[in-house]
């Protein structure tokens, strides 16, 4: 009769020919060690990601660029406030200090600048809208106040038919900026992967 294998026994046959391979280890660390640093980039924690390449070489170095890579690539977006343009600044230089490419370092400064005529454009596109919008807002106003007896104040957001105009009008302001980050993006990924 044959012997009985614990699970212990069963276990150690099965993952007998799994090796632990350190390169790989270290690659995914160094990739991790990348996505850290480059938050702290963009969190102005970090000055020179240049110093923090150059203690890293062979396929670490591969691998933690890549990380910063992955992080620094996300930030390319529309922004949603003036705020954003500095974090959007931030990781343009850093994506051309890790692509090595000067050229895109014009390419990303003349992106923030467009980012901010977004930004000019969609404030005019609301005071615009919502100008147009008034004589009707201020219809509903004067039909709610007279139905409840008091003095009724709406804000153009909660109106449905307002937030449709509104919506209707920036979504096609963004599909024409969305563009330009879809191309510089694009562009990023090209650099980085010759």
């Amino acid at each position: 009769m044959g012997r009985i294998k614990s699970s212990l026994e069963i276990a150690l046959e099965r993952t007998e020919s799994v090796k632990s391979d350190r390169g790989n280890i270290g690659q995914f660390e160094a990739k991790q060690k990348g996505k850290k640093l480059a938050n702290e980039y963009l969190n102005g924690t970090l000055q020179s990601l240049e110093k923090e390449i150059k203690q890293f070489a062979g396929e670490e170095q591969a691998s933690l660029k890549q990380g910063l890579f992955d992080v620094l690539v996300s930030q390319i977006t529309l922004p949603g406030s003036k705020d954003d343009l500095k974090r959007i600044e931030s990781a343009g230089q850093g994506l051309a200090t890790i692509i090595g490419n000067k050229g895109f370092a014009e390419i990303a400064g003349q992106f923030v600048q467009i980012m901010g005529q977004y930004l000019d454009e969609a404030a005019q596109f609301e005071g615009a809208i919502k100008q147009q919008y008034a004589p009707r807002l201020r219809q509903k106003e004067a039909e709610l106040s007279s139905r409840l007896g008091r003095p009724v104040k709406l804000d153009p957001f909660q109106d449905p038919e307002f937030a449709a105009l509104f919506n209707q009008n920036m979504n096609a302001l963004k599909a024409n900026y969305q563009a330009a980050v879809d191309q510089l993006r694009e562009e990023a990924t090209q650099l980085f992967g010759s």
